[in-house]
């Protein structure tokens, strides 16, 4: 299994998403010192009623609660924009 479908598994079972993307950036940040461990560079969009009532902080530390056995070798590097479905919909996503 690919890591961003490994990502996609965890955050699904954990967080019950509307919406996940995950785009692997890794290969623009070849070279980059973080890069030598092996962690790839992810950004991810999700919307989850899971965060209602939840601040940017809490959220992330959502995410990363349900990656948490990711965290220390396979992603160095995670850009997140979290939003509730009120959220979401107010954006146009």
């Amino acid at each position: 299994m690919s890591r961003p479908d490994k990502i996609r598994e965890l955050l699904t079972a954990g967080l019950a998403p509307e919406t996940i993307e995950i785009a692997d950036e890794s290969a623009f940040h070849a070279g980059h010192a973080g890069a030598a461990s092996g962690g790839g560079h992810y950004r991810l969009h999700l919307v989850s009623a899971r965060f209602e009532g939840v601040g940017k902080v809490g959220r992330h530390r959502l995410v990363y609660d349900c990656l948490s056995e990711m965290m220390q070798k396979d992603i160095h590097a995670l850009a997140m924009t979290l939003l509730t479905p009120k959220e979401a919909a107010e954006q146009g996503n």
